[in-house]
């Protein structure tokens, strides 16, 4: 086998092991509760849901570009969009879901005074 191919074979075998990693991480950190990755002293150094929101990870996803948007760059433009991951799970969330997670910290933290 030449050089390239083998190297090529091991590029793949190497990027195909980090994806599985990566998939198992996310599935782990998705089944555990929401209070294993935010410390009750991280959570209550929030003034607000909205400063929660603004400090939570961020997730940029790509979106299929407007009409106008192709007008302007062309054909091969790539949009993308932007937002928090209130929790923690790899994917972007929508300000529901982002005051759900904060009103289940704020029960978990505030009830066990």
């Amino acid at each position: 086998m030449n050089k390239t191919k083998m190297k090529n074979k091991m590029l793949f075998s190497t990027s195909l092991a980090l994806l599985i990693l990566l998939l198992t991480m996310n599935n782990t950190l998705a089944s555990n509760d929401i209070s294993q990755l935010i410390s009750e002293a991280e959570f209550t150094s929030y003034k607000n849901v909205a400063e929660f929101i603004d400090h939570s990870p961020k997730v940029t996803i790509i979106v299929p570009a407007e009409q106008s948007d192709v007008a302007e760059f062309g054909p091969e433009v790539v949009k993308g969009l932007t937002g928090s991951d209130c929790d923690r799970d790899g994917k972007m969330d929508d300000n529901q879901t982002c005051n759900a997670v904060y009103y289940k910290l704020w029960l978990k933290y505030s009830l066990k005074k």
